[in-house]
C-alpha cells in the first residue's frame, strides 16, 4: 500500500564517517542527495555542506583538522557545536538516516552516536555496507532498520516504500 503524498519523504540525515574518510565522505553524499531531491522530492541534510557551511561562519580560513593539535580546547569547542546540530537536526527534523557503514565509520564516532540518536527517537536507520555482519558492532546492529548490499538496493527500496 502507497502512502499520500504529503507522507512521502520529507527530510532524510546522511551518516557516515567524515574524519577518516576520504574527502570526508563527499562522493556518496553528494550522489545519494542528488538522488534523493531529484528522484524522491526529499530535503537532506548532507554533514558535509553543513559542516563548510558552519566553518565559513564560525572559523573562516581555520585548518579545522590541524586544530586537534595546535589548539585542542578551540577544535573541541567546534566540534561541540557540530554535535549539538547534528543532534537536534536527527532529533527534530529528520524523518530518517541512511548510513554508509565502512572502514572510515567503523573508525570514527560520530556514525555511532548518530544511529543511537536516531533509534532513541524513533527513526528509521537504512544502512549500506558491504562488511560483514559479524565484524559490525551488535550496538550499530540495534540501532539499525534495514541493511542493503549497496545503493541502488537502497535505492529501489526507497522507491517503492514512498510510492
Amino acid at each position: 500500500m502507497g502512502t499520500s503524498p504529503d507522507h512521502r519523504c520529507r527530510r532524510v540525515y546522511l551518516s557516515g564517517g567524515m574524519e577518516y574518510a576520504a574527502d570526508e565522505g563527499r562522493d556518496w553524499r553528494s550522489t545519494m542527495q542528488e538522488w534523493l531531491e531529484q528522484r524522491l522530492s526529499c530535503t537532506v541534510f548532507n554533514p558535509n555542506l553543513e559542516s563548510e557551511q558552519f566553518f565559513r561562519i564560525h572559523a573562516p580560513g581555520i585548518d579545522f583538522r590541524s586544530l586537534k593539535l595546535r589548539n585542542p580546547e578551540q577544535f573541541t569547542e567546534l566540534v561541540t557545536r557540530l554535535v549539538d546540530i547534528d543532534c537536534r537536526e536527527i532529533a527534530e527534523r529528520s524523518d530518517y538516516l541512511i548510513c554508509l557503514w565502512d572502514e572510515a565509520a567503523m573508525r570514527g564516532a560520530g556514525t555511532k552516536g548518530e544511529l543511537t540518536m536516531a533509534r532513541f527517537f524513533g527513526k528509521p536507520v537504512y544502512m549500506v555496507t558491504q562488511i560483514p555482519l559479524t565484524e559490525i558492532p551488535g550496538w550499530v546492529l540495534g540501532c539499525t532498520t534495514k541493511i542493503f548490499p549497496d545503493f541502488p538496493g537502497l535505492q529501489s527500496f526507497l522507491s517503492h516504500r514512498d510510492e
